[in-house]
């Protein structure tokens, strides 16, 4: 009789998978949205173990926010959010008033969700084409995405570029690092895995010939691989 798959485990709500949220400092994520030109001070720089860049501590007024903190940002700097902002490090302006080819984190998918690309540390994206309905950016993987027009960013690269030069050189100390961020580690590929762990597993570890597409309707735990895929196989040019 075969095992649950690790996606099929994680909804127990064990420790194995339970985030320890208690230590983080809080979700990082950009203000709300504001229509006029409003000045922030930056009154601390913290380090959260939930994330691999430092975090900027950020008073608009009555309203604390964190952000990732950008490369040569300093306590009690002033940064700008809102129309009229300057395309300087730190500030927070709309994508189409930032210019290309400047360097910029934590773009947002839709307009007020406060950030959803690019914010790990060391990671920037720069604008490539500018349209009256599309804004054209390229990632740091290299790919491009189109944006509205009214999505935010933040100018600047993000702090702790240096941070994977580091080796970790013991497994624990991985372990514990993972651990720290609710990441499952190690991952290992089902096909080295026993055949009572995953579909794909069994027989040697470096049996690669055996199908991995299932069907749409096929049951939870035979479910992996390609799932109803449209093709298969390296795509003829």
């Amino acid at each position: 009789m075969g095992k649950n798959l690790i996606q099929q485990r994680r909804g127990r709500g064990t420790s194995r998978f339970r985030a320890p949220s208690f230590n983080w400092k809080g979700e990082a994520k950009l203000p709300q949205t504001v229509s006029t030109l409003t000045e922030g001070t930056i009154t601390d720089i913290i380090h959260c173990p939930g994330h691999s860049a430092p975090l900027a501590q950020v008073q608009f007024g009555s309203v604390e926010s964190l952000i990732q903190a950008p490369e040569g940002i300093m306590v009690g700097q002033k940064i700008q959010i809102g129309e009229g902002s300057q395309a300087k490090e730190g500030n927070i302006l709309v994508l189409k008033d930032i210019p290309e080819g400047i360097p910029i984190y934590n773009l947002e998918s839709k307009p007020g969700d406060g950030g959803k690309f690019v914010r790990t540390s060391g990671t920037f994206a720069r604008i490539i084409t500018k349209m009256d309905s599309a804004i054209v950016v390229e990632l740091p993987s290299g790919k491009r995405r189109t944006f509205m027009p009214n999505c935010r960013a933040i100018i600047g690269t993000i702090a702790g570029g240096g941070r994977t030069e580091k080796p970790f050189l013991k497994a624990g100390v991985k372990h514990f690092r993972m651990k720290a961020k609710n990441k499952f580690w190690p991952i290992v590929s089902g096909i080295s895995m026993n055949a009572v762990a995953h579909p794909f597993g069994g027989k040697g570890s470096h049996t690669k010939g055996r199908p991995t597409q299932s069907a749409r309707n096929d049951p939870p735990g035979r479910k992996v691989g390609k799932i109803a895929p449209k093709r298969t196989g390296r795509r003829k040019r």
